[in-house]
């Protein structure tokens, strides 16, 4: 093993020790169906009034459209004041997890599946089980979304966190340019490539694709990798081993990294996603690949004139694979002094009305059945087509192991900064996926030994 990858192992290992010691801690502290939630600060009921605190995990992508619920929310009920704090994506986990050592926790926060079980693991969540069984709410949220928050936990099948949306990829495309140059709709992975080359005039700062090198790059390396591969589950089916480095996912990815500098802008090797949108919502390029998180700031950038949002490719075997997304939802911290009240708002912000306020601006996919019927669906178009994907047998989705509480770090710390020199030729696919997968594969065995 290479001196880098044993360092990683050895830091992995101290991490899984901690989330273990913290999962008996909380086994070990449970008091039944009280919702405690383990560990720490155990917080209070608090009186239902005066101030709670709430973190958005989307700052400035989401600030505005949280603001507006959080007015209506002061609104129906004057004696609690919410206090906002919005803190980029990129930024939140390490928030909290230093909020979960040191203290000055929230009492609501953002709680996305994919960060679901380090958190849950460190003790640090309120259980939800018993406040949604006593709620209007028991019964109205998506079941799918239920059970997908539920099994990012950590494997003690408890909700920690309740749904407010889902996304998922989609492919954007620029209708304008594609009609110029005689383009079809980039239905296929084929065409996708196709017009990626053609649409490419690098003398005229013009390219065919922008591709994610910077923050969040791994979701959407991996996305392209099983979409051309066909594969459809993370794992062998020993559930011990990952396909991630499969040679069919090798050879994906060598052929989708490969686009970089030669159909891609230069600057795409540090862009996150605020950047890669601003860049094609601004710029001459043919395609993107995000969620249907983007989709309004492509309608004010663009108007539904020039662009159009469908599903990810079709492989060569006819079926669309794609990884999944996580499930975005609202939580609350266990040492809240005021969890009445940070269960108002969370009622409140996840009650239809505010479901489909949300998730009207933010173009994703309502949690609440009542707001999935509302009109504003059918008229997003890139929303409407995901949902019908997601339900219609079209797609198959892999999913990725938001349960391991080392997943986060291997999917970021570990492995942006290689992906990066996969981009710049210094690192091939096969190395990289190879890293990963033997670091997942060890994640695994250790959660596997913890569940005993």
């Amino acid at each position: 093993m290479k001196i880098s990858n044993l360092r990683n192992s050895t830091r992995r290992r101290a991490s899984a020790a901690v989330a273990l010691g913290a999962v008996l801690a909380l086994t070990a502290t449970a008091c039944g169906d009280d919702g405690s939630g383990g560990g720490g600060d155990k917080g209070a009921e608090g009186s239902g009034k005066g101030k709670i605190v709430f973190w958005d995990n989307n700052g400035g992508v989401r600030t505005e459209i949280w603001k507006e619920v959080i007015a209506d929310f002061e609104k129906a009920n004057p004696d609690i004041d919410v206090q906002y704090v919005g803190i980029a994506s990129t930024e939140y986990q390490s928030k909290v997890d230093t909020a979960i050592q040191g203290g000055g926790l929230p009492d609501v926060g953002g709680i996305s599946a994919s960060m679901l079980a380090g958190f849950a693991a460190q003790g640090a969540l309120e259980t939800l089980d018993f406040r949604l069984a006593k709620s209007p709410l028991n019964g109205k949220l998506n079941k799918d979304m239920i059970e997908s928050m539920r099994a990012a936990g950590g494997g003690d099948d408890k909700l920690y966190s309740i749904p407010t949306s889902a996304n998922n990829g989609v492919l954007y495309y620029r209708t304008d340019l594609f009609e110029k140059a005689g383009l079809e709709e980039p239905t296929t992975w084929d065409l996708f490539y196709k017009a990626a080359e053609k649409l490419t005039n690098k003398g005229k700062n013009e390219f065919g694709y922008t591709i994610r090198g910077g923050a969040g790059s791994i979701a959407q390396a991996l996305d392209a990798a099983y979409g051309q591969s066909g594969i459809t589950s993370f794992w062998d089916s020993s559930g011990k081993k990952t396909t991630v480095n499969d040679p069919k996912n090798v050879e994906a990815l060598e052929k989708y990294a490969a686009l970089f500098k030669k159909v891609t802008p230069a600057a795409d090797l540090n862009n996150d996603f605020t950047k890669m949108v601003a860049q094609w919502d601004s710029g001459t390029i043919g395609m993107l690949n995000h969620n249907l998180g983007s989709y309004q700031d492509h309608v004010k950038a663009l108007t539904t004139d020039k662009f159009r949002g469908i599903p990810q490719p079709i492989g060569p075997g006819g079926k669309r694979v794609q990884v999944s997304n996580p499930v975005d939802g609202v939580g609350m911290f266990q040492s809240s002094k005021n969890k009445e009240a940070a269960w108002k708002f969370i009622e409140f912000a996840t009650s239809a009305a505010s479901s489909s306020k949300f998730n009207e601006s933010a173009g994703q996919v309502p949690a609440h059945a009542d707001a999935a019927k509302d009109d504003w669906i059918g008229k997003a178009e890139p929303t409407k087509l995901a949902a019908d994907a997601l339900s219609d047998g079209s797609t198959s989705i892999v999913q990725l192991p938001y349960y391991l509480p080392d997943w986060n770090t291997i999917s970021k710390a570990d492995n942006e900064p290689n992906f990066q020199k996969v981009l710049l030729g210094d690192m091939s696919a096969k190395e990289f996926l190879d890293t990963m997968a033997e670091q997942l594969n060890e994640a695994q065995a250790e959660w596997q030994e913890q569940k005993g």
